[in-house]
């Protein structure tokens, strides 16, 4: 193919932050602003992108969804088929274009000749085995035998995760773009670097000034490998975070309004789907209430817009005219204000908290838990239960959370993330 092109989504490649940090360019390509989408989540934005839609259209409404059949919460699911729609490389592929995919969301089984992801074995009595999930099925014992170290899953999220993990995707990225022989036409890969110090501390402390840096020269290092084998590159933000100082708990608040219905197992209080009439999954800094009787989403709206810190509750028509709306969303979407963010818990007692409350539990957790980038007590045994340690947060769109996007391609500039992808499904 004569069309080589390396796409690198950066989380947290906020348009004001790096303005702020007087960060105009990398490697020669200039940033400019772009919308994202609401709700601005990496698995939403990146549903968004490689379909070139809105959530209504591909159903990935966020980080996590409720499956109403079986009544159970689902984050971070990787199957490809939870993204609904023609991807913007199809057309491409059938033409003979290679295309892989290096830590996105929602890669597995995706139509794509590599893919990279994260997979560990989770032992039945406690612990993991760290392991990548390839195709080709020797691709990450290949990188691991070229950069001569294994991906660390504990660099990648939890109370140790770091820049580290940045330092080894983008060693790993200029790895496949070397190979002559198996490099894929068209590669979109991922760098997390940025997201966790932002969202410890905030993209206001000077300690993401410093992971920002991190984040450019990884960037850099990318960028050249990519020049140097004859790709064109798009660079772009999925979400900008913002300082955040205020918790807000939608499922206490539902709770107290007899909508959240608990199971209490010894001590512990556990959410009971089965009788529950409302319940929030939250995400940074949306939630999605799944109502179970039309009667009480008014109830529930109103419980909701009661809370301090919530901006907006928005319902189906709201929903839509937002292009959120999806059988997969819930009946109702919280927006927290400025400076807010929606947190979990329903319990109010520390002995109260569900036992995967104290763990990285990405999976069975009912909502998204940045506290699990901080250490608890024991410190590495547990996480933190202090949802105060939280300073960043994203999810909201508007003035001041547009993101930075660079490119050798020549794409239109006034627009927004879905029509960057547009550019580049028709530049394919």
């Amino acid at each position: 193919m004569d069309k080589k092109l390396l796409i690198v989504q950066v989380a947290a490649l906020g348009w004001d932050f790096l303005h702020r940090n007087g960060v105009r360019a990398c490697e020669g390509l200039e940033f400019k602003p772009a919308d994202s989408v609401l709700p601005a989540l990496t698995c939403t934005v990146q549903g968004s992108f490689r379909t070139a839609s809105p959530p209504s259209t591909h159903g990935m409404v966020a980080n996590g969804l409720y499956f109403r059949d079986v009544r159970r919460t689902m984050f971070w699911e990787q199957s490809s088929d939870l993204v609904a729609g023609e991807r913007i490389w199809t057309r491409f592929r059938r033409r003979g274009g290679r295309v892989g995919m290096m830590f996105w969301q929602q890669s597995l089984g995706e139509r794509v000749d590599l893919v990279l992801s994260p997979a560990p074995i989770h032992k039945h009595h406690g612990g993991m085995i760290q392991d990548c999930y390839c195709q080709p099925s020797d691709l990450y014992q290949r990188l691991r035998a070229r950069l001569g170290k294994s991906f660390k899953l504990m660099h990648y999220w939890g109370p140790l995760a770091s820049a580290a993990v940045g330092d080894w995707i983008a060693a790993a990225t200029a790895a496949v773009l070397e190979d002559r022989e198996s490099a894929p036409d068209l590669l979109l890969t991922y760098l997390p670097s940025l997201d966790y110090e932002l969202q410890r501390v905030g993209p206001s402390h000077a300690r993401s000034r410093v992971a920002l840096e991190r984040t450019m020269q990884q960037l850099a290092a990318m960028i050249s490998a990519a020049r140097s084998h004859d790709y064109d590159v798009l660079v772009y933000g999925d979400y900008a975070i913002a300082d955040a100082a205020q918790a807000v708990f939608p499922n206490r608040a539902l709770r107290a309004a007899g909508l959240l219905a608990v199971r209490q197992v010894k001590q512990m209080l556990y959410p009971d789907f089965h009788a529950s009439r409302a319940f929030a999954l939250v995400d940074h800094e949306i939630a999605h209430v799944y109502v179970r009787d039309p009667d009480d989403v008014q109830a529930a709206a109103e419980c909701l817009r009661a809370l301090d810190g919530v901006e907006r509750v928005l319902d189906r028509r709201e929903q839509a005219d937002a292009g959120l709306d999806h059988r997969a969303g819930g009946e109702l979407v919280v927006v927290a204000r400025e400076g807010a963010w929606l947190a979990y818990p329903w319990w109010q007692r520390k002995r109260e908290a569900p036992e995967y409350a104290t763990h990285v539990d990405i999976h069975n957790k009912p909502g998204y838990d940045p506290c699990e980038l901080f250490s608890g007590w024991p410190p590495i045994v547990t996480v933190s239960q202090d949802p105060s340690r939280v300073r960043g947060s994203h999810g909201r769109v508007g003035p001041g959370r547009q993101v930075a996007w660079a490119s050798t391609l020549a794409l239109d500039e006034s627009g927004d993330v879905i029509a960057l992808a547009r550019g580049v499904r028709d530049w394919l």
